[in-house]
């Protein structure tokens, strides 16, 4: 088998393209979500206690979004999402292996970061019509703070995924919860545990609940 070191090039050379700019898909994935926090802020009016409730409801049905995605899509082969399998189990664990689990560079954001279309999709196919059925259903104010927390959400799975995959010596690494999430998430990269172990990837509280944390 290739080193991890082989993989690496041979991955960039092969999925990474010179026009690929790692800090470009970060400014999108910050741009995409704190844009559309900020509209769904703008249109509430008047919220209600009742409907702030609405925030915890969405933090914890996304944490086990989350948990459930990781587990039996990202790590199990699904017909039909068998790209995701792919880039997740295939690559991402190949690229980051619990000996190797810091990015060399921006351009290695493209192993970490969901790809830009795949954020738009999965937006549109799943928070977009929950939303509109929540407009329906309860109040326009819930339908906006329902899209704003998954935004929110989506956006803290990003950057603490980001902040995993950095050095060691990261200054951002010094703070104690951080790193804390981050020996989980190490612990997730154990070829033994991958499969196994560990699948939220911000707050184990799935973890917690299907007794998979490690």
């Amino acid at each position: 088998m290739a080193s991890n070191a082989d993989y690496r090039a041979v991955y960039r050379q092969e999925n990474i393209g010179p026009s690929y700019s790692g800090k470009a898909h970060f400014a999108f994935v910050l741009a995409f979500t704190l844009g559309g926090i900020a509209f769904c802020v703008w249109r509430l009016e008047a919220v209600s206690a009742l409907e702030w409730l609405t925030i915890p409801l969405t933090f914890l049905y996304a944490n086990l979004v989350e948990y459930v995605g990781h587990r039996w899509v990202m790590h199990r082969y699904v017909p039909g999402l068998g790209l995701i399998y792919k880039r997740h189990a295939g690559q991402h664990h190949r690229f980051f292996t619990d000996r190797h689990m810091a990015l060399e560079g921006w351009q290695d954001c493209r192993v970490v970061l969901f790809p830009a279309v795949l954020m738009v999709f999965f937006f549109g196919a799943f928070a977009l019509p929950i939303g509109l059925l929540l407009a329906w259903l309860a109040t326009p104010n819930v339908a906006w703070l329902f899209v704003a927390t998954a935004l929110g959400y989506y956006l803290n799975y990003e950057l603490l995924h980001l902040a995993y995959h950095l050095p060691e010596d990261s200054s951002l690494l010094q703070f104690p919860f951080l790193r804390r999430l981050r020996r989980l998430h190490h612990r997730h990269h154990e070829s033994t545990l991958m499969a196994h172990k560990n699948f939220n990837i911000t707050y184990p509280i799935g973890d917690w609940l299907f007794r998979t944390r490690v």
